[in-house]
């Protein structure tokens, strides 16, 4: 994890300063590139989201799908939290605590806006940061590479359809053409130039060009991230200077969720008797989230100034601090995790 990965949080937080402050001195600006839409399509943020997401694509090797049934118990447990529990849990958390707790203290044209915010934050499982959580926490590569591949192949179908069924079931209307418009371009167009360009660069039969490409695309993938967080902020600056506290109550749902999904899927592979290896990583996996996908859908259906934005760069402020603090957790209980009778007789019967 490089210097500039770690301390992202602290990115973060001078991004929304740069872009508050940007957002009041030069207004017009900001105006100018809000309009430079097509089919609703905002084009510099198009442009920013390719840059952040197609490089972490590159690492996903789709042929690793052939892999999943070696760990089975791991991949069954990290299908069902990402998939059953965690988008519906998060409309949940959204609901009691935005939609009821916190109205008062929210503005109330934006309480809407913030549950699809929160709901489509949790309708996509991470991609690339899970590498890191992962190696952070001695996990098995392999699982890791194909539970990745496989969320994304399902999340080319099931993104879209979740979404609508959760964003009409909290009475917020769902703009499906934009919505399916933001599914291709944000999940089925940067796959499929990923694994092209993935393809190319391994002609080889090795990983050495891919490598070096990655390896200079990574800091250009973070750039456009911080760029369109700027951005955001820019347009965002007014709401949060008249209310502060926004970001910190719309942070609590967000770590309950993470918390909650991540202890579930943890337990759920101890009771299964999964090594900690895969255990740790698929706690993991299902609770962190793909924040640049969620952004940039967050903005194509709700638009740079909505509540909805702004909930999804909430979960981009906090993701390395409680993702980290989730690795401390998992790495500080495994001699408990691998105590239990299930996980200690599966070791035994797969000893050669």
């Amino acid at each position: 994890m490089s210097a500039f990965e770690r301390y992202l949080t602290l990115w973060v937080a001078l991004c929304i300063v740069v872009g508050i402050a940007l957002g009041h001195l030069l207004p017009g600006v900001f105006q100018a590139i809000g309009a430079a839409e097509i089919a609703k399509v905002n084009i510099p943020v198009a442009i920013l989201i390719w840059l952040m997401i197609i490089p972490m694509l590159m690492k996903i090797d789709f042929r690793s799908l052939s892999e999943v049934g070696r760990h089975w118990r791991g991949i069954g447990v990290t299908l069902f939290i990402n998939w059953a529990i965690k988008p519906f849990s998060m409309a949940l958390l959204a609901w009691l605590f935005v939609g009821w707790l916190f109205r008062p203290l929210l503005p109330a044209g934006q309480i809407e806006s913030y549950i699809a915010g929160l709901i489509i934050l949790a309708a996509a499982p991470c991609t690339a940061m899970v590498f890191v959580w992962s190696n952070l926490t001695k996990g098995e590569p392999l699982f890791t590479l194909s539970q990745v591949a496989l969320n994304d192949a399902i999340m080319i179908v099931a993104f879209a359809p979740i979404v609508g069924l959760l964003l009409g079931l909290s009475a917020i209307s769902v703009p499906w053409a934009t919505l399916m418009l933001s599914v291709g371009l944000y999940i089925v167009i940067p796959v499929v130039i990923a694994q092209m360009l993935r393809t190319r660069l391994m002609t080889d039969a090795t990983s050495a060009a891919l490598d070096r490409l990655l390896a200079k695309a990574q800091p250009l993938s973070l750039l456009a991230l911080l760029a369109t967080l700027v951005l955001l902020f820019g347009f965002q600056g007014e709401q949060i200077i008249a209310q502060p506290a926004i970001i910190a109550l719309l942070t609590v749902p967000i770590l309950i969720q993470v918390y909650f999904n991540a202890g579930l899927a943890y337990l759920l592979n101890r009771f299964s008797g999964e090594k900690h290896c895969v255990a740790g990583p698929s706690a993991l996996i299902g609770a962190s989230n793909f924040f640049e996908l969620a952004v940039a859908a967050a903005i194509s259906l709700f638009g740079f100034q909505s509540g909805a934005a702004l909930a999804t760069v909430v979960g981009v402020l906090i993701e390395v601090p409680v993702m980290l603090s989730v690795v401390w957790i998992v790495n500080r209980s495994r001699d408990w995790y691998e105590a239990a009778p299930a996980v200690a007789r599966n070791a035994v019967s797969q000893s050669p």
